[in-house]
């Protein structure tokens, strides 16, 4: 079926297309394919037949691999426990959402006119996806090393890579101690969730052995997770103390 306000949607598509040399600028890198960049832009609020969420998958991908082996290579002595949270501390919702911030990437994106007033060039879920799907985009027109030498400067610029600074996986931290001290994982539970579709908040407990160890509120699950196995390891080790 055909798009009712093709007018707009032109006009809108050559803005997009027109500004995008500032993208270009940021990234160090020409997009070669029109098509497909515009499909990278597109959230699927955009009243479109086609948007980002299939070069977000194949760029999530992409982003574990490069990330990987560059961890790899970089940190040739550590293990692979260690590697994997390092790995977890830069592809994820937060980290990407700072880089896609920092090349201005949801000035170029195309949202609804709702989500577009409701924030949604700034919320981390809909930014971090709409990397992803333009590193997939980078590989799909130029390959994978193309994607290494347009995101490892950025990444190295957005952030210090060292075993110390980057963000600690505090889920893995505290099942690694419960595991043994207590012979058992945390266990999550979701107790609350609020606020509208773009600007929601949801609250976890962690229970260890049946008992509530901390409860915290984050933007995503995730987020509320991390924050409750944070307060649950500062908790524990003040109990150690004490």
């Amino acid at each position: 079926m055909k798009h009712k306000n093709t007018k707009y949607d032109k006009e809108h598509t050559n803005s997009v297309l027109r500004n995008i040399w500032q993208l270009e600028k940021a990234l160090g890198y020409n997009f070669k394919n029109p098509r497909l960049l515009l499909e990278a832009l597109t959230h699927k609020s955009f009243n479109q037949p086609f948007n980002n969420e299939r070069l977000e998958f194949l760029g999530d991908a992409v982003l574990d691999l490069i990330v990987g082996d560059f961890l790899f290579r970089r940190f040739r002595n550590k293990k692979e426990g260690t590697l994997s949270k390092m790995r977890a501390s830069l592809v994820n919702e937060k980290s990407l959402s700072k880089i896609a911030n920092n090349i201005g990437l949801g000035e170029h994106l195309r949202l609804s006119n709702s989500e577009s007033s409701n924030g949604g060039r700034l919320k981390p879920s809909i930014l971090s996806s709409a990397l992803e799907a333009l590193i997939s985009v980078i590989y799909l027109e130029s390959g994978l090393q193309s994607v290494k030498n347009v995101f490892y400067p950025i990444m190295q610029k957005n952030f210090e890579i060292s075993e110390d600074s980057l963000f600690k996986d505090y889920k893995s931290s505290l099942q690694e101690f419960t595991q043994g001290a207590f012979g058992c994982i945390p266990i999550y539970e979701l107790i609350g969730e609020e606020g509208p579709d773009h600007n929601k908040s949801f609250t976890v407990r962690v229970i260890i052995n049946g008992d509530v160890y901390a409860q915290a509120k984050g933007s995503s699950k995730k987020n509320a997770q991390q924050e409750a196995a944070k307060l649950s390891l500062e908790y524990i080790k003040k109990y150690d103390k004490d």
